[in-house]
């Protein structure tokens, strides 16, 4: 005897004539359907709430409601996930100046953009990129690019070389120009991280300035080196 549910011209002539009953796959599918449009109607309902206002109403939900809560959950972490995965960078990327409204104006939302304008022979040039370098691969969610400064911006002095520009939806939210901000040669990569941090760049997690950790050292140092008033007195004295 031929099977009922099998998809055949045959039994699809039946079902019309209401010989054979509706598939059964096809009941299922219309219920997980309809399911899911409640699902989505719930959903909507509630992803205009705020976090306060649905801990509020959490004893209300239903068992369906909890369902659409949870789908809508796991669609917000699979974005998340993929805007993650989509906003790693994780080195320096080089650009010339007709890349510059690709890579910094058109960013992408919420993106943090440090641009080093450097060039060949400057040494404080060269150790920034090294330090660039590193916070690229620790902070990846923060767009780090560099320049050959007449390259991107035409007879730009070298005596402003060193520059970082930070930018943000396409606006500079910071700028760092000529080598005496930077401290010259003696700069360390977590002083620079500790700059960039404050321009809000990206988010360290040191507690305070390393340079002003060195300052005080440097102090402490000078104040132990330093005679006091007795041993003064005692030198007099001999």
């Amino acid at each position: 005897m031929q099977d009922p549910n099998e998809d055949t011209e045959w039994n699809d002539i039946l079902r019309k004539k209401g010989i054979l009953p509706p598939k059964e796959t096809a009941k299922d599918e219309e219920e997980e359907e309809e399911q899911l449009l409640q699902q989505q109607s719930v959903v909507k309902t509630y992803e205009s709430m705020t976090l306060e206002e649905l801990e509020e109403n959490e004893d209300e939900f239903s068992d369906d409601d909890e369902a659409a809560i949870e789908m809508y959950r796991q669609q917000r972490l699979a974005q998340w996930k993929a805007n993650e995965l989509k906003n790693v960078f994780g080195e320096v990327k080089e650009i010339s100046g007709q890349d510059y409204i690709q890579e910094v104006n058109k960013a992408g939302e919420d993106i943090w953009v440090v641009l080093h304008l450097y060039k060949q022979g400057i040494p404080l040039c060269t150790l920034i990129n090294q330090h660039l370098s590193s916070l690229a691969r620790k902070f990846p969610q923060t767009k780090f690019l560099k320049s050959i400064s007449t390259t991107c911006i035409p007879n730009y002095p070298d005596r402003n070389l060193p520059t970082v520009f930070v930018y943000r939806h396409g606006d500079m939210k910071a700028q760092f120009i000529g080598p005496l901000v930077f401290g010259g040669m003696n700069l360390k990569a977590d002083e620079l991280e500790w700059k960039l941090s404050e321009s809000g760049a990206l988010k360290t997690e040191l507690e305070e300035n390393p340079h002003k950790q060195i300052q005080d050292k440097l102090m402490t140092s000078i104040r132990c080196s330093m005679p006091t008033k007795r041993d003064s007195d005692e030198s007099d004295d001999d």
